[in-house]
């Protein structure tokens, strides 16, 4: 009774999407809704690896120990090691699918995977193919996706909302599909479905400077809460300490695996300071570089710092690093013969739908996977290749779930979406305004210093945001821009809301008003108003 239907939608094409769809039954049918290309998003352009144990030298229990303590306490320390003990196996199947990772001769003269090290870990152990490891990983799973007969890829497609029991009429809170809005034919259309996937990825697109692709406008968590889903953490925004600062560089991700093979980070003047800051110096945890990093900004009144490695050989840094040479080559920058500018920068969410082990959120059939869920791995602070590992693992748990489960009969019909009382704008300077004075203060009185004075302005400035995009969103047809503009609204008042409610200083949130650790130690849950 809908334009489509399938026994399994998926809403996000990510390595957390394509992983569960891949590993699914070939009997079902499945749908995967892209808001661009199905390979745009976040893991394309991941650049590090991922994190797993497959060295001899290395351990389950480091892993656990290093994530556990870059985590500031908040880590559900069962999930890491669920997830820990699952990543030689996730790799495993990566490379069977024929994801070429970087390799090198080992002693004995066989060939074995070039791991490398990045900050918060204590061993190399993150397996990656040069400084692309996103794309390639992305790309074999494209391909693999586009040769199961059973999954038909949407593309410019953008999810509106979720179609709950409740929205339709009917008993209980079990999802029933989405209404997503197709970008080529400029409509809105009702897709079924007895089960579906969130697999949207992040919201770093909420702040003003971001190394996220445009597709991280925080789209499931903002659906989930909508539809009576809690939300875990919210408040703990990753900062990555290393974007490229440059005027046509927007949102270029500078790899962390540039500091674990020994790049520095310089002031303006040539000296280095993360030794003030960290013994670890470089390879302290992101949240501590990226603090480090916005404090001496300040201090001095600069516009970025700087991330040397050229005292490396310029051979080894071409080979390790060839997008990011390229791509600094491009404007003028060589890596191997002068320092990087670099600037801190929205890059990842630790929070999300709150889900268990097998991804399954508050409403019936609902799943999360990847950065859009909360599942308790990255607690105060992720673990730099710790997010590709979680989209693969919670990936393969929810699909296997989903197999279990008797395919629910949908006997009802799907209402189209209404459009009878809207028009088309002619005043889309609103969304435009709106979306600009969204990203500006959210960096500046939500970003990574904050104080209580700040947090109550942004709260102040979200609602009344809240409010214009409501009354917006009820009287003109909708957009990809409004609906990206809505959801971020949502994203953004619930981080607010979790960290005015975090009265301490730990991980990722840190708050001038509150320096110090609170010896409690426990989640930030937020409840919907129509929660069960």
């Amino acid at each position: 009774m809908s334009d489509q239907f399938f026994d399994v939608l998926i809403i996000g094409s990510g390595a957390a999407g394509m992983t569960l769809a891949l590993n699914l039954p070939e009997t079902l049918s499945i749908g995967m809704i892209c808001k661009d290309t199905s390979s745009e998003g976040s893991t394309y352009y991941a650049q590090g690896g991922v994190a797993a144990v497959i060295d001899e030298y290395d351990s389950i229990d480091s892993h656990i120990n290093d994530t556990l303590d870059a985590g500031g306490g908040l880590c559900h320390e069962d999930i890491v090691r669920f997830t820990v003990e699952r990543a030689p196996e996730a790799i495993k199947w990566l490379v069977d699918l024929g994801v070429q990772f970087d390799t090198r001769s080992a002693s004995d003269g066989s060939t074995e995977f070039h791991l490398t090290r990045e900050g918060g870990h204590s061993h190399r152990r993150v397996i990656h193919a040069a400084d692309a490891t996103g794309r390639e990983i992305a790309l074999t799973l494209q391909a693999q996706v586009e040769a199961r007969q059973n999954i038909q890829t949407l593309e410019r497609y953008v999810a509106v909302d979720l179609i709950t029991a409740d929205r339709l009429g009917l008993a209980g809170k079990h999802v029933h599909g989405a209404y997503v809005l197709n970008l080529q034919e400029e409509r809105v259309v009702p897709v079924s479905a007895r089960f579906v996937v969130l697999a949207t990825g992040g919201a770093s697109k909420v702040y003003l400077y971001t190394s996220n692709p445009d597709t991280a406008s925080g789209d499931g968590i903002a659906m989930a809460w909508r539809a009576g889903c809690r939300a875990g953490n919210m408040e703990f925004n990753q900062f990555h300490p290393t974007c490229l600062y440059h005027p046509d560089a927007r949102s270029f991700l500078i790899s962390e695996a540039l500091r674990g093979e020994g790049a520095r980070l310089l002031l303006p003047d040539g000296t280095r300071f993360m030794h003030e800051f960290d013994h670890r110096g470089e390879l302290a945890p992101r949240d501590i570089v990226a603090r480090a990093i916005d404090h001496e900004m300040k201090r001095l009144g600069c516009d970025c710092v700087f991330l040397d490695i050229s005292h490396l050989p310029a051979e080894r840094i071409k080979q390790h690093f060839p997008t990011i040479h390229e791509r600094c080559l491009s404007l003028g920058i060589d890596m191997t013969q002068s320092p990087i500018p670099i600037v801190p920068a929205a890059h990842y969410t630790c929070g999300g739908i709150i889900t268990d082990t097998n991804g399954m959120t508050d409403v019936p059939n609902l799943y999360a996977v990847g950065e859009s869920s909360f599942t308790g791995l990255h607690g105060a602070n992720r673990m730099a290749s710790n997010s590709l590992l979680e989209c693969l693992v919670f990936a393969k748990s929810a699909a296997h779930h989903i197999a279990t489960q008797p395919l629910p009969e949908l006997t009802f019909s799907i209402p189209p979406w209404d459009e009878s009382q809207v028009t088309n704008s002619d005043e889309d300077v609103i969304i435009s305004h709106n979306w600009n004075e969204l990203r500006h203060f959210m960096w500046d009185y939500v970003g990574i210093v904050r104080t209580d004075k700040r947090l109550q302005r942004a709260r102040r400035r979200v609602r009344l945001l809240a409010q214009e995009v409501s009354e917006y969103y009820s009287n003109y047809r909708i957009s990809k821009d409004l609906i990206e503009l809505r959801n971020l609204i949502v994203v953004a008042d619930l981080i607010i809301q979790s960290a005015i409610q975090r009265r301490e200083s730990r991980g990722l949130h840190y708050s001038l008003d509150y320096p110090a650790i609170n010896p409690n130690v426990s989640d930030t849950i937020l409840v919907p108003p129509n929660y069960r």
